[in-house]
């Protein structure tokens, strides 16, 4: 009963989706049409930062340094590159830093924050897999890598086998040529509520953001040391809101699509609080010794 109500659903679906293709199509070329194209933002994509317990003295040996030394690497499409704001600063990377250097976990582990980002606007999960492959290997391990990745193979309508496999490829690459100990995939945002994405399009483009980011969440919970971070966008209104109604539009940038600096600044707090409970977890301390 409930397998045969599941496939009229489906059935019933479908049927809605072929009497809206029509419609679909129109407002897909009209979005690409209208839309603004925004830049990525100017500023630094990789830098270091001593931590406030640097210890300069010449007893560390290059080994102690190497496991003092926190190795960060941001990879992706627009919204890892901080499209949608007018400097790095204001991105996902130039909040993230700053919230990092100032946690007690990270300055009491390590003397200094290496960081580096790798995106560019419109990379499928495809595109990142190959500029994996040609980046070359860090003289490091990468302590933590953070993948924003899903929304262009959402729009280019990248099959779910294929989204699959590529993710894996990612993976792979992640882990064995770049020595990941802490891999974190950041969960689809929320594309039926872009104000840039009129209905009944909304509706479609989401429910198939949705099917990308349940998979990415089963493929991250299949491996270890693989993290699906599903980010709570209803914290970032109410935290925003402070107990009064808000316009979501305040939480996209001028084209409707990409996250505004706002977005960005508690975005940033979410991942920063997930990657300290990651590093100082049991596990990830007793996987530092052994490099």
């Amino acid at each position: 009963m409930v397998a045969t109500k599941k496939m009229q659903n489906k059935i019933a679906s479908v049927a809605r989706d072929v009497l809206f293709a029509p419609v679909y199509l129109y407002q897909g070329h009209k979005i690409k049409r209208d839309t603004v194209r925004l830049p990525e933002p100017n500023g630094e994509r990789h830098g270091q930062v001593q931590l406030n317990n640097a210890n300069s003295s010449a007893a560390n040996t290059s080994k102690d340094n190497t496991q003092q030394t926190l190795n960060l690497m941001v990879v992706g499409d627009s919204a890892a590159a901080g499209v949608g704001s007018q400097t790095q600063q204001e991105a996902l990377v130039g909040n993230l830093i700053p919230i990092l250097t100032q946690q007690p976990v990270i300055q009491s582990a390590f003397h200094t924050l290496n960081w580096s980002l790798q995106a560019t606007t419109g990379h499928t999960s495809f595109d990142i897999m190959r500029r994996l492959y040609v980046l070359p290997a860090p003289s490091q391990p990468i302590d933590v890598m953070v993948l924003s990745v899903g929304v262009n193979d959402t729009t280019s309508n990248v099959s779910v086998n294929q989204w699959q496999q590529q993710i894996e490829n990612i993976i792979a690459i992640a882990q064995r040529k770049f020595g990941v100990r802490e891999l974190i995939f950041l969960s689809l945002p929320p594309m039926a509520q872009m104000p840039a994405i009129p209905a009944p399009l909304n509706n479609f483009v989401g429910a198939k953001a949705s099917i990308l980011d349940n998979t990415l969440q089963q493929i991250c919970a299949a491996h270890d040391s693989v993290t699906y971070m599903a980010t709570d966008f209803a914290r970032m209104i109410d935290e925003h809101s402070n107990g009064t109604p808000i316009d979501i539009r305040v939480m996209f940038a001028s084209d409707g699509f990409h996250p505004s600096s706002l977005m960005y600044g508690y975005w940033a707090q979410q991942l920063a609080e997930l990657i300290v409970d990651l590093l100082d977890s049991p596990a990830a301390k007793l996987n530092s010794t052994t490099f």
